[in-house]
């Protein structure tokens, strides 16, 4: 019971202006999973204690990750965010507008984010956040080490699977392929890593030299 009150209480701690509801409203209208208000809190802090200027997105959705990201980017930062959805970086844009967020700030790639990816600059961002299909996440791994600066950091969502990845009994692709995810970051020499349990978990590391 506790437990459950302490986490109800974390997932409230972020609180969302009006730009943000509406883009959690449009999000829902296209079926869409954004990040919670906890764990777009903590995207915000990451950006900021990074003090941000260049930030990779995958998984653009209605823009409140973007949203959230920007909030904690310095006032000149620009936003890259990858979605294979025409419609839902639409919908982003008019969510970007409403928050008075200026169009030079955001650099929105419609493509799949394997294709897009490899095409950006080496060791050019502050941060790399992905939130797309999870039997991608290795791939997206190997490539926001390549994208990021030491001392960047990168980020994935939905990182508990809705709470299958810590069943043991569960085998399903997406369940093995986020348990791999996280063995190879825990494990990986270059990182240093942190698995926070906010909305549907957050696994983020930090890239040193």
């Amino acid at each position: 019971m506790g437990s459950s009150a302490s986490r109800e209480y974390a997932e409230s701690f972020g609180a969302e202006d009006q730009a943000l509801v509406a883009a959690r409203a449009r999000s829902e209208e296209f079926g869409c999973e954004p990040v919670t208000a906890a764990a777009g809190n903590a995207l915000r802090f990451l950006a900021a204690t990074l003090d941000a200027r260049a930030v990779v997105e995958v998984g653009t959705g209605a823009g409140v990750s973007g949203l959230w990201l920007l909030a904690g980017m310095r006032a000149d930062g620009i936003l890259t965010s990858v979605d294979t959805e025409a419609e839902h970086q639409r919908a982003a844009r008019q969510s970007f507008r409403e928050a008075d967020i200026a169009p030079t700030r955001t650099r929105l790639i419609n493509g799949a984010a394997l294709q897009v990816l490899p095409r950006l600059t080496d060791a050019a961002y502050d941060l790399v956040f992905i939130d797309g299909p999870k039997s991608q996440y290795l791939d997206c791994l190997a490539e926001a080490l390549r994208l990021l600066r030491h001392g960047g950091v990168v980020v994935f969502a939905g990182v508990l699977g809705r709470g299958r990845v810590g069943e043991a009994t569960a085998r399903d692709p997406e369940t093995v392929a986020l348990r791999e995810l996280t063995k190879t970051v825990r494990d990986h020499e270059q990182l240093v890593p942190t698995l926070l349990p906010l909305g549907d978990g957050l696994l983020a590391a930090l890239h040193r030299p």
